[in-house]
Order: structure tokens, then C-alpha cells, then sequence
């Protein structure tokens, strides 16, 4: 009975050291799949999101300004307001 129990704890144990061996190489893995994608996304060169939304908020209003430039140019003119 007791070769039995014994048998069974170290089968156990293994089984406890194999998952924390499979736990470790898993977490390997997923650091160097992490460091490969940061790598290729920096080689894209892609843009921020916060640079690209704060670029669009500076289009958008240049072009608010652009408009209402044109809007006074043709006052000035005395040309007819474009639609």
C-alpha cells in the first residue's frame, strides 16, 4: 500500500514540475512573439494614435480658417458667396 502512495506522489510531483516547465516555456513564448510583433511594428513606421488624432484636429480647423478666408476674400471682392 505504501509503494502504491509513493508511486502515486511521484507521479504527481512530476506532473506538478512538468506543468511549471510547460508554464515557463509558455511564458518564453509569449515574450519572444511580443518582442517579434514591437519589432515588426516599429519597421512599419505606423503612426500614433494620438499624433494622427491630434493631426486631424489641426486639419479640421485649418480648414475651417482656409474656409472662412475664402468666405472673406469673396466679401472683399464683391464676388457672389460660393454654396
Amino acid at each position: 500500500m505504501s509503494q502504491s502512495n509513493r508511486i502515486f506522489d511521484d507521479l504527481g510531483r512530476l506532473m506538478n514540475e512538468a506543468a511549471g516547465v510547460a508554464d515557463g516555456v509558455r511564458r518564453e513564448v509569449e515574450t519572444v512573439v511580443k518582442a517579434q510583433a514591437q519589432r515588426i511594428v516599429n519597421d512599419m513606421e505606423l503612426v500614433k494614435r494620438e499624433d494622427f488624432d491630434a493631426l486631424r484636429e489641426l486639419v479640421q480647423v485649418q480648414g475651417e480658417e482656409i474656409d472662412a478666408l475664402r468666405k472673406e476674400i469673396a466679401a472683399l471682392r464683391g464676388d457672389k458667396p460660393a454654396t
